[in-house]
């Protein structure tokens, strides 16, 4: 990280602790402004602004290029879904330097979310709790925002956009399929890759369609929903916290299904229910970490998704693209997931806190790991876990 990293000079102070601003509010806040360059990126001021932006984040390199899930990534690292919920800063993801971008969750139906407060820093951890709950504008809206940006069609933008569904709050389980196929078939034209969301914590047994039967009954129906262009890839999100018995069932089924060419991959994971030894640790709210709903996201959790990702690899060898989130931070985090079989990556809650840098500084991290390994590309990397070499 530069010394004179102007987001670090006047962000970083506020992240540094738990109180102050409001972190939904900054977020809004962010999103407008991105919002508005979003739309006005062809207008002067904000085609200079978002040209400088670039110019200072991205790294092109063809050692970086990934081609996985049928698609070519222009490189390996993401912004994970749960920012950009709305889809609002579509068209300019990738002058922040990412191959890729996951929008949303986003529902059949606009829903506010749970009540505030929703989102809470824990500033020496690196790490925040949500238990936000889909707030989002709907996959209608969406889908109409998103063709508004006039974007360039799958498979020819400069950073690939995945978008992330999930189910309504008012929708039962019992139509919780019919739910999911409803934003499908909106927003799957519109998508280089679709993601299912059946992890999130926040919602009232959303977790219970991790479980092989439902997911295939899920995974069927999406595959089964005409739409005018052709089906693109179609991905899973993770809990963290599955057991060694889930886990094993969810993978056998994920092998089946990508052989059958219904399931592209497996995103891993969600954030985590489990307060990784921080139970005691006391929020703004006066209440402990134990006794606070939502979900752990950030450095807490990067040990269990790592170890959650090394136990898919030995799993599936492989035969299943997966992509590593969670407590990704730095370049050394990174090439660890890499390694242990993630052929794709994903950043939100450190790179909020480590800044727009975090990018460039991972993807330069991870060329001179292929450097000091003699390696081609990132893809000779993935599996392999070959150390971290300073």
């Amino acid at each position: 990280m530069v010394v004179d990293d102007p987001y670090q000079h006047f962000i970083g102070p506020i992240l540094a602790k738990d109180d102050g601003p409001d972190p939904e509010f900054m977020s809004q806040l962010s999103l407008q402004a991105l919002g508005w360059a979003a739309r006005g990126r062809h207008w002067p001021p904000w085609r200079g602004m978002l040209a400088s932006t670039a110019a200072i984040l991205q790294r092109q390199d063809p050692r970086l290029q990934r081609q996985c899930l049928g698609l070519t990534f222009p490189n390996p690292l993401g912004l994970a879904a749960g920012f950009d919920k709305n889809g609002v800063a579509a068209a300019i993801w990738h002058c922040f330097g990412f191959g890729f971008a996951e929008l949303g969750t986003m529902t059949a139906l606009p829903q506010r979310g749970n009540p505030r407060p929703r989102l809470f820093r824990l500033a020496a951890e690196q790490a925040a709790l949500n238990r936000m709950g889909f707030n989002n504008h709907g996959s209608l809206r969406a889908a109409t925002g998103l063709t508004k940006q006039q974007l360039p069609p799958p498979g020819l933008r400069p950073a690939l956009l995945g978008l992330n569904i999930g189910k309504s709050r008012a929708t039962t389980m019992a139509a919780a399929t019919e739910d999911y196929a409803v934003s499908y078939g909106r927003l799957a034209p519109l998508a280089d890759y679709m993601a299912i969301n059946v992890s999130s914590p926040n919602t009232p047994g959303l977790r219970d369609l991790q479980s092989p039967e439902a997911l295939r009954q899920l995974i069927g129906r999406l595959r089964a929903t005409p739409l005018p262009t052709p089906h693109p890839p179609l991905l899973v999100k993770i809990a963290p916290d599955l057991t060694d018995g889930q886990l094993l069932e969810l993978a056998e089924l994920a092998l089946d299904l990508h052989e059958q060419g219904e399931l592209a991959g497996i995103i891993a994971n969600n954030t985590s229910l489990d307060r990784q030894g921080l139970e005691a640790r006391r929020l703004i709210t006066g209440r402990t970490l134990a006794e606070e709903s939502g979900g752990l996201s950030g450095a807490p959790i990067r040990a269990c998704s790592l170890a959650l990702l090394r136990r898919l690899w030995s799993h599936l060898q492989g035969r299943v693209p997966l992509i590593g989130v969670g407590g990704i931070d730095s370049p050394k985090a990174a090439w660890e997931r890499l390694t242990a079989g993630a052929s794709l990556l994903q950043v939100y809650t450190g790179w909020i806190y480590q800044g727009p840098q975090l990018v460039p500084a991972v993807l330069e991290g991870l060329l001179k790991q292929l450097d000091a390994h003699g390696l081609n590309a990132v893809a000779d990397g993935v599996g392999t876990e070959l150390p971290w070499l300073p």
